[in-house]
């Protein structure tokens, strides 16, 4: 019934992560978690969170996925990870800003960054997995947007 729409349409995405596709005359229907579908396209330049402290930065990111990879973090590097536990406060005193996976405005990150008043966005989702170890973005806390430059 459907089998006469354009094939452009095979790929194309609807809100929410919902996708339709044709496969040999159906049309078919699939959903992928929003945050999934930013991960996975690799031109993604653009990350959204929560602001937990305002502010407006730009720098080099750092990945840092735990302990063992302290060493990697540079004085003024804005601190991209999962979570920050206690053991990341040396680390987060010497970052200009914090991005985080995870979290909500009581979590640890957005305490911290508020104490220390160092600007942060938590709970982006994907930023560990879009942005790598020196890419240089900013950092809008007040909006909650992380852009690649």
């Amino acid at each position: 019934m459907l089998a006469h729409y354009p094939v452009a349409l095979t790929r194309s995405r609807i809100r929410g992560g919902w996708q339709l596709r044709f496969a040999r005359g159906r049309m078919m229907f699939s959903f992928h978690p929003p945050s999934l579908v930013s991960a996975r396209n690799e031109r993604t330049t653009e990350v959204h969170g929560q602001s937990a402290q305002p502010g407006f930065i730009r720098g080099e990111v750092r990945i840092i996925r735990g302990v063992r990879e302290f060493f990697k973090m540079k004085s003024n590097a804005i601190l991209v990870t999962s979570m920050t536990t206690p053991d990341f406060v040396p680390l987060m005193e010497r970052a200009s800003a914090i991005v985080t996976d995870e979290g909500g405005i009581t979590c640890h990150a957005a305490i911290v960054s508020r104490e220390l008043r160092i600007p942060c966005v938590i709970g982006t989702k994907i930023a560990t997995k879009v942005f790598k170890d020196g890419d240089l973005v900013e950092v809008d806390a007040n909006h909650g947007i992380i852009k690649k430059i």
